[in-house]
């Protein structure tokens, strides 16, 4: 199994070490020729939602990343990767790759003083801690998307298919279950 990490800006890095502790290879992808190389999964960190969206077109990434989203390649968004995947920003009207049936609401815990940590359960995984920097939450969801987590009667994480997005950081963690989760969707696709 090999997971390609968006690596244009944003927590990269830290999503990389977490595949590394679980025997998961990976790579950056920086630019076009990055996509040559074939990949089962893709995470899309989090970091500054409106540069990764810009750096997607600048880079000539935008399509051939939403083709393969869209043609059912695993993808995990992270934060501003959630917000990325979207198909509405409440209080943004910018959309980026568009592919989930979701509304979020960007930076809605505030600025960076309004980071917290909080331990919630994860439909499928248990109680977990998750780390939120500036994030978003989902406002709704729609079709077949499914909630898997909350915060205060918040929606933070959610799959649709092939997607799965939190507004928190499990990279930021210790704890390496939303990670497995993932790679778990990952290989019953490949069943």
């Amino acid at each position: 199994m090999k997971i390609g990490v968006l690596a244009l800006q944003g927590a990269f890095a830290e999503h990389r070490r977490m595949l590394s502790s679980l025997g998961v290879e990976s790579f950056e992808i920086r630019q076009k020729r990055d996509l040559e190389r074939s990949y089962d999964g893709l995470i899309i960190p989090g970091g500054e939602s409106t540069v990764q969206g810009k750096l997607l077109i600048e880079l000539d990434l935008f399509e051939s990343i939403r083709k393969d989203i869209l043609s059912d390649v695993p993808v995990f968004g992270t934060c501003a990767g959630l917000l990325l995947l979207a198909k509405e920003i409440e209080n943004d009207n910018r959309k980026h790759l568009a592919t989930m049936d979701i509304k979020a609401v960007r930076n809605a815990y505030g600025r960076q003083l309004g980071s917290f940590h909080a331990k919630e359960r994860f439909e499928g995984v248990g109680i977990i801690p998750m780390t939120f920097i500036r994030a978003p939450y989902i406002a709704e969801t729609y079709k077949n998307t499914k909630i898997l987590a909350k915060v205060d009667d918040k929606i933070v994480a959610a799959r649709e298919g092939n997607q799965l997005v939190t507004a928190f950081h499990p990279e930021l963690t210790d704890d390496v279950s939303v990670h497995e989760y993932f790679i778990d969707m990952i290989r019953r696709r490949e069943k």
